[in-house]
């Protein structure tokens, strides 16, 4: 039997225990017409550029209502993405930031102990002496916390994005494994929640350990590798039109020239426009060698390679943007 919850947002409510028989599948999820030439007009529109590999992948991940699992170095746009569908498809963005030790209870739902103490407190004033139902209304969807998961199931239209999943432990992934196969959960003292309309699920990897194969086979898998020039450049000036065109032009350069060292921790997209976006606020409209090593703060985070970047002769890569 399917009931509406007494609080919060709908979700198809099955019992603990459902009789024989197959469940009722979970409605389409939200998708974009006109196939991946389609997905790539709406993403750019929200100002997110992407290759013909990635409008594929979304395309696929949206058709098949399968997730879709990013793999790439910090700073690549993999979050991003997550964000832009949310904006083309005019769906709710609901981020679950993994973490070591992140358990059940903290993604998924718990109980609100606070308000079912005082719901019991202020049944004992006036005298109720019914055990089964205060017991019963102790537990009704209402004292119910829903954590980013339980929301994701219960909003429609929603993109989940799972971020960082490689930082959480194996039992979580387990987890998430189940929940993405049904998308549905059981509560025991409420039954099983299901998903009317499942959502659209981007978990991202930053790859500091290996994700089971078990949760990749679910998902599609797409590599987020750093962008050449041209891409980069049109990326810039997408997000900071109000940047001159040279200056956009030898911020790329310089960053791509940066890529190619020995570096901890090469600069993705994201340092990209922050350090454009610095500079720009300095009142620069052309980046020269001086200024571009006063500000690689802006682009480089570990002192080893900002001392590595001011070894590099920046002129000869100012001079000439796009030619490396």
């Amino acid at each position: 039997m399917t009931r509406p919850p007494e609080d919060g947002p709908p979700a198809v409510r099955e019992p603990a225990h459902p009789p024989d028989g197959p469940a009722p599948g979970p409605a389409p999820a939200p998708s974009i017409p006109g196939g991946p030439d389609g997905v790539r007009a709406r993403l750019e529109e929200t100002g997110y550029l992407v290759d013909e590999g990635l409008a594929i992948a979304c395309h696929l991940a949206l058709t098949l209502h399968r997730p879709l699992f990013c793999e790439g170095d910090a700073g690549v746009g993999k979050t991003a993405l997550a964000t832009a569908l949310a904006r083309a498809l005019d769906a709710e963005l609901i981020r679950l930031q993994c973490y070591e030790g992140i358990d059940v209870s903290q993604a998924l739902y718990d109980w609100d102990f606070p308000r079912q103490l005082l719901h019991l407190r202020a049944a004992e004033a006036v005298g109720a002496t019914d055990a089964d139902r205060l017991e019963n209304e102790l537990y009704a969807r209402r004292f119910l916390i829903a954590r980013p998961l339980l929301r994701a199931l219960e909003t429609r239209p929603a993109v989940l994005l799972v971020d960082e999943v490689d930082r959480a432990d194996d039992e979580f992934e387990a987890f998430l494994l189940e929940l993405l196969s049904d998308y549905a959960v059981t509560v025991p003292e409420l039954g099983t929640l299901r998903a009317e309309t499942p959502p659209v699920v981007v978990l991202t990897s930053n790859r500091t350990r290996e994700v089971h194969d078990a949760l990749k086979r679910r998902c599609l898998y797409h590599w987020f590798d750093h962008p050449g020039f041209h891409r980069e450049l049109a990326i810039v000036r997408s997000r900071l039109p109000r940047v001159t065109a040279r200056l956009a032009a030898q911020v790329t350069a310089a960053v791509q020239a940066l890529r190619r060292e020995d570096l901890l921790k090469p600069p993705g997209v994201a340092e990209t426009i922050d350090w454009a976006e610095a500079l720009d606020a300095l009142g620069a409209d052309e980046l020269d060698a001086e200024l571009a090593v006063t500000t690689l703060g802006s682009v480089l985070k570990y002192r080893e390679d900002v001392d590595r970047a001011r070894t590099l002769d920046l002129t000869a890569v100012l001079a000439a943007p796009g030619g490396a």
